[in-house]
Parts: C-alpha cells; structure tokens; sequence
C-alpha cells in the first residue's frame, strides 16, 4: 500500500545552482513546516515571490543540522512512500542536495499535461490550475505549506479523472501516475515566443533553426527544463 506524502520546498532561486530554505510536508492528519539556513543568499527575487529573507533565517541550523532531518530523511527514502510535488524534478533536485533521494513519486504537473490530451490548458503551474478548477481552500500562495494543501486538492482532482479516464482503482491509478511522473513530458505546442500557438512539429517544418536555438539554450542555462530538453531532441532526432 502506497504512503503518499505531499510536500513542497521554497528556495533561494529557480535554477539548478540554488538550494532550499524551507519544507513543507503533509503526511495524512500530520503537517510540518520547517525554515533553514542555505549555503548561499536568497536572491531579491526569490524574496519577492516567497517574502522569506536572509535576516529570517540568519539564526536558523542548516537542514542538514536541524533535528527533524534524519526524521524526514527516513519518512521520504521509505520504500511504500510516494512523494508528491508539482514541478516535482525541481523540488526532488532541492532535496537531493540535501542527502534525500525518495525511491517513487508523483509530479502533478507531468499528470496535468498527460490528462490535458487536447491542450486546452493555457498554463500548469500551481496557483494557476487552483484557480482554474476552482479547487476552494483557505491557503496562501507561494508559501510552502500552502502550496502543499493546494497540491494534495489537486492531486486527488487527477486521481479522479485518471481513474474515470482509464478505469482505474485506487491503486492502479496511483502506479500509472508514478509512470508517468518517471519520464519527461513530450510537448507538442508553443505557448510562449515567436511561435506562441503553433504545434512543435509545423515549427519543425519551417523554422528547425529556433528549435536548435532553443534546444541550445536549454542545455547551456541553468534552469530545470527537461520536459522541453527532451522534447526538442525528440523533434530533432538528437
């Protein structure tokens, strides 16, 4: 039987060179919130988006230090335990540097994009798919335990239509959702730039120099970007 764990992590930034100062979880009834000191300073940006700031945790241990870790270590490298995040290579990548490696999880946003065959979906992110299902709960955006009640509502929103999709039970559903969570997404439309709209493949026909471009652009920033790595590889044949 599956121990799902809904968690989310705040960051000094969004690249792959930043590292965590806050853990969110939330274990069936049990929740946990912890704040730490990062190996680095927490950009401006960040800030802007999170509100945590370098004088808020300048007293805090390490996580690495702190007492809960062995604890959390434990919980998310649990054999029966599916950890669940959105956006989950950056969050797993957070944690990671941190000495955790969960065996199974779930990104919520590979699912969205799976269960959205016709794209009719403008944007994936978080707060945007709350808003757009109309998942009603009292919780604050861009905070971490926040961010971890909105994941466990709309997690159990994909179960559902996954289950109704495929006609799966409980447990079937859950393992097609790791399934899917364990590869990148192949993207078929823009929805951004020059081509914003077009599908990848007519883009592919016409102008093969801004996927190369892109795909260079990808593999040479500092940012999280598999699906859209493995994606214009997949159109280039690289």
């Amino acid at each position: 039987m599956f121990k799902l764990i809904f968690f989310d992590t705040e960051t000094t930034g969004n690249t792959d060179k930043d590292f965590l100062i806050q853990i969110a979880y939330k274990n069936g009834s049990e929740t946990f919130t912890g704040l730490y000191k990062p190996e680095i300073k927490i950009l401006p940006e960040a800030s802007a988006v999170h509100h945590i700031t370098n004088k808020m945790i300048v007293d805090k241990s390490s996580f690495k230090e702190s007492d809960e870790f062995p604890k959390i270590k434990k919980l998310f490298e649990d054999e029966n335990t599916v950890v669940v995040a959105h956006n989950a290579p950056f969050d797993l990548l957070m944690i990671k540097k941190e000495g955790i490696e969960p065996k199974k999880f779930i990104c919520t946003l590979r699912i969205a994009r799976y269960l959205d065959k016709e794209e009719k979906i403008e944007r994936y992110n978080l707060q945007y798919l709350r808003y757009l299902l109309e998942i009603e709960i009292d919780a604050t955006a861009h905070d971490a335990m926040g961010d971890v009640l909105v994941l466990e509502k709309l997690f159990e929103r994909l179960k559902t239509k996954m289950k109704e999709g495929e006609t799966f039970n409980e447990e079937e559903a859950i393992e097609k959702m790791i399934e899917i969570s364990s590869h990148p997404s192949l993207l078929h439309t823009f929805k951004f730039g020059k081509h914003n709209g077009k599908k990848i493949a007519e883009v592919m026909k016409i102008d093969r120099g801004y996927l190369e471009w892109l795909l260079e652009q990808k593999l040479n920033g500092d940012g999280i970007d598999e699906d859209w790595i493995y994606t214009l590889k997949h159109y280039l044949e690289k």
